[in-house]
């Protein structure tokens, strides 16, 4: 039997794929067009076992594709004996990766590979300009990049917010997307959430509030208001996650300032965000209504630098998140002995418990540390007292 033959028992696969760069080419790149060429070549050419494998809004950079992927699936299952596309960019902008699939994987799984409006077909030989579109096709995806790049950096540049969901407490206003007003419910809870900071809670007891008090998360909220979010659903509504609520409370955008530049990605190719330092931070001040007022997030960072977690016995240590390492720098974690004697309760170098290169096994028992501030407490109070008397000796 020979491959044609076998390949005609075999699925045809009729892979369309479509980027929101390739919207800007107009209607010729849609999925309806691609489809419509697709199943009139496979019908003209009486290929009836078809089968489409369709990704919609995806870049060609990236082979990481649900539909491109599901495709290559099949094919290494033996069920599909030929792939058809519209052309070589719709399979991928990526010279290399479009290398090893047409002409690795396809042959040595006998898969008969057609680009319509490219002329390529692999029964028909060697296409010898194929290598080059390729090539050219990339240089298209990398020159895009570069022209879009340029515009989200003049656009960030001039202040217009470069984030498409708006920050919990926020919402667009429906006369300028650009411009963000306060979403009262959601600004209440943002307020809570400093103000039980200042009370003296962390992330985590916030949290559990939250969730006592049937608060929804930032991500249900947006759904139950019908808006979009690019946060994952958790499955119980209301459980808040302490890192949301740490991200929260160290947002500029609640005093009113846009943030842009915050994250970029690597390369045309490799599409992960990237976060950038602080210091790279492009802030533009008073661009809409604040939610937090300017004294109030300064305390809350302030706190934040000096954050203080109770112990399993729920105590909360005198001295924890005020020490630090002589020698290196880092904090000075708690840690009790199985005893309950307070002679067991010491501070030691985070830095040593991480890496023991990074600092020496030094500590200091708690009841040591007490004696030695409370007998410098002791010298400034007599200093005060000196110099009180003193002062009330001249007048």
């Amino acid at each position: 039997m020979t491959n044609q033959s076998t390949n005609n028992e075999k699925l045809t696969a009729l892979y369309v794929r479509l980027s929101n760069d390739d919207e800007r080419e107009g209607e010729s790149n849609s999925i309806v067009n691609q489809k419509k060429m697709l199943s009139k070549y496979a019908n003209d050419y009486n290929l009836r076992k078809t089968q489409f494998y369709i990704d919609d809004g995806i870049s060609g950079t990236t082979f990481n594709r649900k539909g491109f992927q599901a495709m290559i699936a099949d094919i290494e299952s033996g069920l599909v004996g030929t792939v058809i596309v519209k052309d070589m960019s719709r399979f991928g902008r990526d010279y290399l990766q479009v290398g090893l699939y047409t002409d690795i994987m396809f042959p040595e799984h006998n898969i008969h590979f057609i680009a319509i409006n490219d002329g390529v077909d692999s029964e028909k030989g060697d296409n010898e300009f194929t290598p080059f579109r390729n090539i050219i096709n990339e240089w298209y995806a990398k020159d895009t990049s570069k022209k879009i790049r340029a515009v989200f950096k003049a656009k960030g540049l001039s202040g217009i917010p470069l984030t498409t969901i708006v920050p919990y407490g926020y919402i667009k206003d429906p006369a300028n997307p650009a411009h963000w007003i306060i979403d009262e419910p959601a600004a209440f809870i943002v307020k809570q959430m400093f103000q039980l900071t200042m009370e003296g809670l962390g992330p985590v007891q916030i949290a559990k509030r939250f969730e006592e008090k049937k608060v929804l998360t930032p991500s249900h909220y947006a759904v139950s208001q019908g808006r979009k979010t690019n946060a994952s659903l958790p499955k119980n509504p209301y459980y808040w996650n302490d890192r949301t609520i740490a991200n929260l409370l160290e947002k500029p955008e609640y005093l009113g300032h846009t943030v842009n530049f915050r994250s970029t990605t690597k390369s045309y190719k490799d599409k992960r965000k990237v976060n950038r330092d602080k210091s790279d931070w492009v802030i533009f001040e008073n661009t809409h209504e604040a939610i937090i007022e300017q004294s109030v997030f300064d305390t809350v960072q302030a706190l934040r630098k000096h954050k203080r977690r109770p112990t399993r016995q729920k105590e909360l240590p005198l001295f924890s998140g005020l020490l630090y390492c002589a020698d290196c720098g880092g904090k000075l974690y708690f840690c009790r002995g199985k005893s309950i004697s307070p002679n067991q309760e010491n501070y030691f170098c985070s830095s040593y418990r991480r890496r023991t290169t990074e600092c020496t096994a030094h500590y200091i028992r708690s009841v040591v540390l007490e004696e030695v501030i409370t007998e410098n407490l002791k010298k400034q109070w007599l200093i005060f007292m000196r110099m009180s008397e003193h002062l009330w000796q001249m007048y």
